[in-house]
């Protein structure tokens, strides 16, 4: 039972593991954008916050399981906090600046999840106009949706914190834990080649013209039919162009092996005179004689089948 169930497994995994191989194997510099809700976990008992939002782009490169790269971002929190003479007012903004190195599990499946972890500085609401400019952290634990090999959809999540920032009020210097944690979602775009497109199916393998020449019984000479199509291969042989033709003599089951082997031969023969005569240069036929081999219908020793006294030829 054991092994049943995993071979069903196996059947059922199998398509995705085929279609893996093919999702996001080569290397290659990538663009991304996203956005999505932040939340303030700092400490302020002064202020309340609630939910806000934050945006960015970046710019990388993937190793097809490590990725580096460099974004910026910008969120805003909303926040009860109103300070004359600083930027807070009703919310507090972040500017960050961050290098990532990332880490993708399963890069080549359609799935994909990863960690990261990335550092910069960060620009925080403040008196100045670049803001209090502090040292900034994250980390990120991330799901992937490989589309194909350029295009990728993912959802994040983000913890983002900074040294402490201070701002400048009426009532003296305050400083406060600055700790973020942001829900994104995000698209990236992989500057690859496309995978190239499937080779053309293969030509039918087509079967060389050939012909057959049959005789009466212990004879070697042309009936009139025979001469019309020996006609049709020498036609056939001129239309090709450089060509090579094989005259393969047969004979029935009927008589001696020795003397059919040597009747065989005489009928190839007579075919190859009768080629020539039509034109077909006689350096270019070969002649075989295969005596009772190579019966065209099966029969038991000394049988007269017309079917097997005859003469094949192939035009290559």
């Amino acid at each position: 039972m054991k092994k049943l169930i995993a071979a069903a497994a196996f059947v059922a995994l199998a398509p995705a593991a085929v279609q893996a191989q093919s999702i996001n194997a080569q290397e290659g510099f990538y663009i991304g954008a996203g956005g999505g809700a932040a939340w303030f976990i700092g400490s302020d008992a002064n202020a309340s916050t609630w939910t806000g939002w934050a945006v960015g782009g970046k710019a990388g490169y993937d190793f097809v399981g490590p990725r580096v790269e460099l974004e910026v971002g910008y969120g805003q929190i909303p926040t009860s906090a109103n300070i004359p003479g600083t930027a807070i007012n009703g919310k507090v903004g972040q500017l960050n600046v961050m290098a990532n190195v990332l880490y993708d599990f399963m890069p080549t499946s359609v799935i994909t999840p990863y960690i990261g972890a990335g550092a910069g500085v960060a620009f925080i609401d403040s008196n100045s106009s670049l803001g209090s400019t502090q040292f900034a952290y994250q980390g990120i634990l991330g799901v992937a949706y490989n589309v194909n090999e350029q295009l990728r959809f993912t959802v994040e999540g983000r913890y983002v914190g900074t040294t402490t920032p201070s701002v400048n009020t009426p009532f003296g210097n305050v400083s406060f834990q600055n700790n973020n944690i942001l829900a994104l979602a995000g698209v990236t775009y992989k500057f690859v080649s496309p995978p190239p497109p499937p080779p053309p199916p293969a030509p039918p393998m087509v079967a060389p013209p050939s012909f057959m020449v049959f005789f009466d019984w212990d004879r070697a000479n042309l009936s009139a039919q025979a001469l019309t199509t020996i006609k049709q291969a020498a036609s056939a042989y001129k239309q090709k162009g450089n060509a090579r033709i094989t005259a393969t003599g047969h004979t029935d089951t009927s008589g001696a092996e020795a003397y059919n082997m040597a009747l065989s031969l005489r009928r190839a023969n007579a075919v190859k005179d009768a080629l020539v005569r039509e034109g077909v240069p006689a350096t270019n036929i070969a002649v075989l004689g295969r005596g009772e081999q190579g019966l065209l219908v099966q029969t038991g020793p000394n049988v007269r089948e017309p079917q097997n006294r005859r003469v094949e030829i192939v035009i290559q």
